[in-house]
């Protein structure tokens, strides 16, 4: 569940980041997808570290 909040939440500063330095629909799609997967990659480890440190 976090990977997924994480990965939409990347998706979406992404987007605005984009957005904010005035670029085209390319850029933000591909500004979004490379901050969503980032995001879900951090989110992924995040997980497993609160998995290992909490059972």
């Amino acid at each position: 569940m976090i990977v997924i909040l994480m990965a939409i939440a990347g998706g979406v500063i992404g987007g605005l980041t984009a957005k904010r330095r005035k670029g085209n629909r390319l850029d933000i799609a591909q500004y979004a997808a490379v901050y969503g997967i980032a995001f879900a990659i951090l989110g992924l480890i995040l997980t497993i570290a609160i998995e290992k440190l909490v059972f």
